[in-house]
């Protein structure tokens, strides 16, 4: 399991509508048809980077759900599209919500509802 501590930074509060942060699409993942939309995010206070997850189902409604977890700069370069999933997975805590859940961010950890 990947252990990150929490510090106090904006970025790690669930339901915030923090937006300090540089963004960049790393792809989307194909698995299982689901089109999960991946970004890198790093926090503009903290410098922390962030794995960002998002899939949604058009032909369902409140289908949308998201998963943000910090990344280690060493762990940076092995995340893929397709791995992401399993990245997150494996955290001590992630930060997660979305219609899906009716939350706007709530802490988590274990397996992602993704599929």
């Amino acid at each position: 399991m990947n252990k990150v501590s929490q510090i106090g930074c904006a970025c790690e509060k669930p339901g915030s509508n923090y937006t300090e942060y540089r963004s960049s699409e790393l792809g989307i993942d194909h698995s299982n048809g689901r089109y999960g939309e991946v970004t890198i995010q790093q926090c503009k206070l903290c410098q922390r980077i962030w794995i960002h997850y998002f899939v949604e189902y058009e032909s369902f409604s409140k289908s949308g759900r998201w998963y943000k977890g910090i990344v280690s700069k060493k762990d940076r370069t092995l995340i893929t599209p397709e791995n992401a999933v399993e990245y997150l997975e494996s955290l001590e805590w992630y930060v997660y919500g979305g219609s899906f859940f009716e939350s706007t961010g709530t802490f988590g950890q274990g397996k992602l509802n993704v599929d």
